[in-house]
């Protein structure tokens, strides 16, 4: 999508994305190497009754999905991060997850008016519709020069 399509209150959907129990244990053990995130047997006694997703994983799942939705093709460029990060419930092999990014605010810079900003929340839900992700991010698109 091209900035000009974003606009405030905008709701943007994808998924499903099946996660896997040899995904999840790839990204952890590659990046978050906790016992509950790689060991089966070890986790199946945890707090959590099984092998969870790291949430790095969940977030990067959420990224994928909008990448995939809305930032392919467009003039996105970077972000200077996030408002916060949550993840109010565990991710499991054999999820389904789906996103729901609502546009909260789609303007030009003030001071640099080749900079569009975007804030938007992203969620992700599981097939149960159980949050397992909220944040709200900030991307930066490089627009032409406006129109005088």
């Amino acid at each position: 999508m091209k900035f000009s399509e974003f606009h405030e209150g905008q709701v943007i959907e994808a998924g499903p994305y099946l996660v896997t129990e040899a995904e999840l244990l790839q990204f952890a053990n590659a990046y978050d190497p906790q016992w509950f995130h790689t060991d089966a047997e070890r986790a199946a006694e945890g707090a959590f009754g099984g092998l969870i997703a790291s949430g790095w994983h969940t977030a990067a799942i959420a990224m994928r999905l909008v990448t995939d939705a809305a930032l392919v093709g467009s003039e996105s460029f970077a972000s200077p991060g996030l408002q916060y990060l949550k993840w109010p419930n565990p991710v499991r092999p054999g999820d389904s997850l789906r996103l729901v990014a609502d546009v909260v605010e789609a303007r030009r810079s003030d001071k640099r008016p080749t900079l569009g900003i975007l804030r938007w929340r992203w969620r992700l839900f599981n097939q149960r519709e159980l949050p397992v992700l909220d944040l709200e991010a900030t991307s930066l698109f490089r627009l032409p020069e406006p129109q005088r």
